[in-house]
């Protein structure tokens, strides 16, 4: 099974629910999908897909932790929840001209995990085939908890949005 996590804001990520419907037409991806769909309001055209809005937080690690890879939005919390766990991560952000966020931050947030190697991050729904054609033989470097670190990030990103 793959667990699909969107979070829990105000913004919708239907465009990503609306590829991975294509890969599953498709036979991309072969398993079957659980969606925590946040607001993101989706009817899936595949019966392997799932479609949960909420779910409590018990629900929610029971999923990631069956799950043999995760597929997220940029956000912080469900990157770090999924590493933690050990969980092989394929991240791909909301867009601001999408109206799927306020900024584009989930960017820059998914190139710093990519280029640190604990997940496979991609720019654009269009990249996640690629990426789910290397989640099998992708080792993720495991996530190593940093508060310094972590704040370093944050504060980097409140200078470049102040430049």
């Amino acid at each position: 099974m793959i667990f699909v996590m969107l979070g829990t804001q105000n913004n919708s990520f239907y465009r990503l629910l609306e590829e991975i419907d294509k890969l599953l037409e498709k036979n991309v991806i072969q398993e079957d999908v659980i969606v925590q769909a946040g607001y993101t309001q989706y009817e899936p055209k595949n019966e392997k897909m799932k479609i949960l809005n909420f779910m409590p937080r018990e629900e929610l690690d029971k999923l990631e932790q069956e799950a043999s890879y995760i597929i997220t939005h940029g956000g912080v919390g469900s990157i770090i929840t999924s590493l933690e766990k050990r969980k092989k991560v394929i991240a791909v952000p909301r867009l601001h001209e999408y109206n799927e966020h306020v900024n584009n931050h989930q960017k820059e947030i998914i190139e710093k995990f990519n280029k640190n190697k604990n997940i496979i991050g991609i720019q654009s729904v269009k990249e996640l085939e690629g990426a789910i054609k290397k989640i099998k033989n992708f080792e993720p470097k495991p996530y190593e908890e940093n508060n310094q670190k972590l704040l370093k990030i944050v504060e980097d990103f409140i200078d470049n949005i102040k430049s």
